[in-house]
């Protein structure tokens, strides 16, 4: 089982996740995001579970899908490191690979 660490980045979207559904519903909005939070944590225990990136696959960055969402994360020798949470309607190729 590897340790499982959310970058600043995936920090900071699950903090926009919880504000964008707290605004319809506040109540929801920690709870979903603890379910995120626990679908990325799940992630140590079966890391290349989920494919790599089809168009990118030397950049290692895997997907895993919960819900409307996509959890990004690479496999590291001793961790898991989650780089992004994003909506799946968003454009992430260009989200993740700006300089594409």
């Amino acid at each position: 089982m590897l340790d499982v660490r959310l970058s600043e980045r995936a920090t900071r979207d699950l903090t926009d996740i919880a504000l964008f559904i707290a605004e319809d519903n506040p109540a929801r909005a920690q709870s979903f995001v603890t379910e995120l939070e626990n679908a990325c944590l799940r992630l140590g225990a079966m890391p290349r579970a989920f494919p790599l990136l089809t168009h990118h696959r030397r950049s290692g960055i895997r997907k895993r899908t919960y819900g409307d969402y996509l959890i990004f994360y690479v496999v590291l020798t001793k961790t898991v490191e989650i780089v992004h949470i994003l909506h799946g309607a968003r454009d992430y190729e260009a989200i993740l690979f700006p300089q594409d």
